[in-house]
């Protein structure tokens, strides 16, 4: 068993009676004489099982962190840049995930599974012994490289095993499971930051991915059969060069949006350079993509082709949008209600709901119908109402009502997940289905990095203007506004007319940054038409 085979061996059929493309996978495997097709049912269900696991934490760990994240930045004193705990995540799974598709090519997919359920522990590890939040953001970034791989190869996995049509049945299986985690991230980090600390939001999840390691390792082995590659040739076909300059392309747009308004204005030259520096080495990035990598980490004739281009449109612009909106709700309901952190992040449970029921939605519509565009349509449309929603009705009085109106945004980003999937895959041929997979997760990675640093700089320069406004001609104005933009328990120790002035100004800015996020929806929305 070759480990770049599939993880079971089903009934073969002989290579001969296959077209050109099936034969050149079937060589690259290892194996030319034999292809595997489709897996029986129950070697999917028992594969898939031993993943779950897996799925389940990578998916909580982003609401845990999601409803902590206040907390955290407040103990360091360090508000203003919170954000940074979910960017720098988003950022190296961004970068990384691409490169999981490739060696799981080469490597295989539960070995490579395994190193990621490795580095992701000890990034959790990091962050629960981290000292300052530049220690926890260094640790955010190492379980993000390992986070990367963590449902992305599950979904390489199903492509590998079952039909095309059973493709979204399957995913949307998968995504039951993984959103039970995003459920109950929410309330049991909320709860643990309550109670005994944030620390062990991270240290607890270093028990479980234990556990799926050792189940993984035990009942899906791997071996390298003696005809394939040392590990010098293997690696020399990885694109690290693409790696760096994507990454680099990534930072350097998102850091005018983090740091303008703050640091530095957003007249400053430094801004426009910043941007103009982030598509110069985008050009560099495609030109060594086209050019120079022997095996491109993103092939560029498959990102500008319509087939992938239009689904990864839609699926980046949805993921900035939701997360956007995701990233805004717990503190609001913290702020607005002055609720402790296990109840704020609770107020995620309706979008997560409404995550799941749009995923198994459109697992069950598309193995009945191929009416993508509609279906396409409906998703996009539901997520800009639950934007407006927010827009309209977002105050410093929150009512239950309000929790509900993320519903139709989670809706929307569950249809789209699942839907736009079946699109990308659906003409790619076997040879690019890795590459094009991770291509997809790596495209929604990177549209929840630009939704939040865009919620997160539009917040921010909001905010500005809002305490000034707010604190005009109040005492040591200056004080209180560094005071309110470092720490939540600073805005709850200020005197009660202060503090309503201060909590107003962020509530503000907190509404109407969900302009922002409902931008992203309608450019999904007519996006959708070219499907």
């Amino acid at each position: 068993m070759s480990e770049r085979t599939p993880l079971l061996s089903p009934p073969t059929i002989d290579a001969e009676a296959l077209g050109h493309e099936e034969r050149a996978v079937a060589s690259e495997v290892g194996n030319v004489s034999k292809v595997t097709p489709s897996a029986s049912h129950s070697s999917v269900t028992f594969t898939i099982s031993l993943l779950l696991l897996g799925v389940f934490v990578a998916n909580a760990e982003g609401s845990i962190v999601l409803a902590a994240y206040g907390r955290i930045a407040s103990d360091f004193n360090d508000l203003d840049n919170a954000s940074w705990l979910v960017t720098s995540y988003v950022l190296a799974v961004s970068v990384t995930q691409p490169m999981y598709g490739k060696l799981s090519d080469i490597f295989g997919r539960t070995r490579m599974m395994l190193v990621a359920y490795t580095i992701f522990a000890v990034g959790c590890a990091i962050c629960g012994t981290g000292q300052s939040l530049l220690g926890v953001i260094i640790g955010r970034v190492v379980a993000g490289v390992g986070g990367g791989a963590m449902t992305s190869l599950v979904s390489i996995i199903i492509t590998d095993m079952v039909p095309h049509r059973e493709i979204a049945s399957w995913r949307s299986y998968v995504g039951v499971v993984a959103t039970a985690g995003r459920a109950s991230g929410g309330p049991i980090g909320g709860y643990l930051t309550d109670t005994i600390g944030w620390r062990w939001s991270f240290l607890g999840q270093v028990p479980p991915i234990a556990l799926a390691f050792l189940l993984i390792w035990l009942l899906i082995p791997n071996r390298r059969s003696p005809g394939t590659d040392s590990i010098a040739r293997s690696l020399s076909r990885i694109d690290f060069a693409g790696s760096f300059l994507l990454a680099s392309t990534i930072l350097l747009f998102l850091l005018p949006l983090e740091v303008a308004g703050k640091h530095v204005p957003w007249t400053h030259p430094m801004i426009p350079s910043l941007f103009i520096a982030s598509l110069l080495v985008l050009a560099l990035f495609m030109a060594v993509e086209i050019r120079w990598a022997r095996e491109p980490l993103m092939p560029v004739r498959l990102l500008l082709s319509r087939n992938v281009l239009v689904p990864n449109t839609v699926m980046f612009c949805q993921a900035a949008a939701q997360l956007g909106m995701m990233y805004t709700v717990p503190i609001y309901f913290q702020l607005a209600s002055g609720v402790s952190s296990a109840v704020a992040g609770a107020h995620l449970l309706p979008a997560v709901v409404g995550v799941t029921v749009g995923g198994l939605f459109g697992g069950f519509v598309t193995t009945r119908s191929t009416c993508y565009r509609t279906i396409l349509l409906i998703a996009t449309a539901c997520s800009s109402t639950s934007y407006l929603l927010l827009v309209l009705h977002w105050g410093t009085s929150p009512t239950f009502w309000e929790s509900l109106y993320i519903i139709p945004g989670g809706f929307g980003n569950g249809l789209v997940l699942s839907v736009s999937f079946v699109v990308l895959t659906a003409k790619i041929s076997p040879s690019d289905m890795a590459s094009v997979c991770s291509s997809f997760y790596m495209t929604g990675n990177i549209g929840t990095a630009v939704g939040l640093a865009t919620t997160s700089a539009i917040t921010k320069e909001l905010l500005r203007r809002g305490l000034h406004r707010q604190l005009a001609g109040y005492p040591d104005e200056d004080a209180i506004f560094d005071g309110a933009t470092a720490s939540i328990d600073f805005i709850f120790s200020l005197d009660e007319p202060v503090k309503k002035a201060v909590i107003r100004a962020y509530v503000n800015s907190l509404k109407f940054a969900h302009m922002g996020n409902l931008a992203f929806a309608m450019v999904a929305f007519l996006t959708s038409l070219l499907v």
